[in-house]
Formats: structure tokens, C-alpha cells, sequence
């Protein structure tokens, strides 16, 4: 098993642990999964799936559900934040 999985957070490289989720690499690279209507950012929340608050795409699927979805090396993510 590798020691850091290589993953890309709007546009920047990152290397995070093995079974890290997206969500915990969006935090990490210092994004918000989205932003509210009124301009505030939105991150996870419930990390369990049901808030939807954490979406983003992931390698080109839109509205992914990052807390629960690992990441995997070269996995692109992208928000909306």
C-alpha cells in the first residue's frame, strides 16, 4: 500500500494517507465543497452521507457526495467553492 496517494484539489497537487476522503483533501488544500446562496462557504457537515453539503465532482461526476467517497491516486476533484 502506498504512503500518500496523489490527488488534484481545484488545480493543485496534493498528497494525502491512504483512505483519506475527498472531503478531508478538499478541507486540506484549504477549499470549501461549495458556497452558499448568500457567498458563505460550505463544507461537510453530517460527514455521513445524508447533508449533501459536501458535494463536488469527482473525475468529471458532478454532485458527488465527497465524505463518502476515498480517494484514489490521481483522482481530480473540483468544487464549487
Amino acid at each position: 500500500m502506498p504512503e500518500q496517494v496523489a490527488v488534484t484539489v481545484n488545480g493543485a497537487h496534493l498528497a494525502v494517507a491512504p483512505g483519506t476522503s475527498a472531503a478531508v483533501a478538499i478541507m486540506i488544500a484549504g477549499a470549501s465543497c461549495r458556497t452558499s446562496v448568500s457567498g458563505e462557504p460550505r463544507g461537510p457537515l453530517c460527514a455521513m452521507g445524508i447533508c449533501f453539503e459536501c458535494r463536488a465532482e469527482i473525475d468529471g461526476v458532478a454532485h458527488c457526495r465527497s465524505c463518502q467517497i476515498l480517494c484514489v491516486s490521481g483522482m481530480k476533484i473540483k468544487t464549487d467553492g
